[in-house]
């Protein structure tokens, strides 16, 4: 039995940063929320969120190569999600971000006035984990079957 107040959760993880996307409670918008730095105080903080935002499933952007085969970003990714299934009974998967921050660029261009705004490397990092949400949620909308 799930409750209305329940989210997704989709990270886009990086060396320095991770940009974080929330769902509304009825799963069916995405929204960025917030880039946490990848310092000492990350699992603190993201824990938190987790607790906070009654998250049931964490959606973790899958870097690949445009041929579909792993980076080093990718074996990054992999470690981080073991470390994140240690820490958090949450299911976890993964989830293609191939052009997600290409993506979240021009959603960002095209909504975001001021170039001061647009060049906050913060803002990139959260739309790129919105976009990897929406489209997981789009796919859900459409009756796909999906992890």
């Amino acid at each position: 039995m799930t409750t209305a107040e329940e989210r997704i959760l989709s990270i886009d993880f990086g060396r320095k940063r991770i940009g974080i996307a929330l769902s509304d409670p009825l799963k069916i918008f995405a929204y960025p929320y917030k880039t946490i730095l990848n310092d000492h105080t990350f699992w603190k903080t993201l824990l938190k969120i987790l607790n906070e935002n009654k998250v049931i499933k964490i959606l973790l952007g899958y870097p690949l190569k445009e041929d579909g085969k792993k980076s080093e970003s990718t074996f990054m990714v992999e470690r981080f999600k073991l470390e994140l299934e240690a820490k958090t009974p949450i299911p976890v998967i993964y989830w293609d971000e191939r052009y997600s921050s290409v993506t979240a660029k021009s959603n960002i261009i095209a909504s975001v006035t001021g170039k001061k705004k647009r060049q906050d490397k913060g803002l990139v990092d959260r739309n790129a984990a919105y976009v990897i949400l929406q489209e997981y949620l789009n796919e859900i909308s459409n009756g796909r079957q999906v992890l």
